[in-house]
């Protein structure tokens, strides 16, 4: 056999190509065959599991469906949060006006509080 020298470009097709090939075959070809026996022997369920509500469900369809109300649920109690926020700030505002307004009868009125 004559010795050949790869090249880069060469070595990289050839990393590439066992890339491929490691991802296209299943495990189960490269399993030895009495655990590829195995994997392929096991029992199927007889009837589908009852979908109880804790369950999380396996279907595309539902698992989206989870998403849309959990974002809906958050996007939700952000608004509540976020109004009762403003709320208190009104009230915290309301108050500290009034208050103001109790205390120092002559707020904001020059012509009283000059000296003449």
């Amino acid at each position: 056999m004559s010795e050949k020298v790869i090249s880069r470009r060469g070595a990289f097709s050839l990393l590439g190509l066992a890339a491929a090939l490691g991802f296209a075959v299943p495990t189960t070809m490269l399993a030895p065959e009495a655990e590829a026996q195995m994997q392929s022997t096991a029992p199927a369920p007889s009837a589908p599991a009852p979908s109880t509500p804790s369950a999380p469900e396996k279907s595309g369809k539902g698992r989206r469906h989870q998403r849309h109300t959990s974002r809906a649920e958050r996007r939700a109690e952000r608004h509540t949060d976020r109004t009762k926020r403003r709320e208190a700030r009104h009230t915290g505002r309301k108050e500290r006006r009034e208050a103001r307004q109790k205390t120092d009868k002559l707020y904001m009125k020059s012509d009283t509080t000059k000296q003449q």
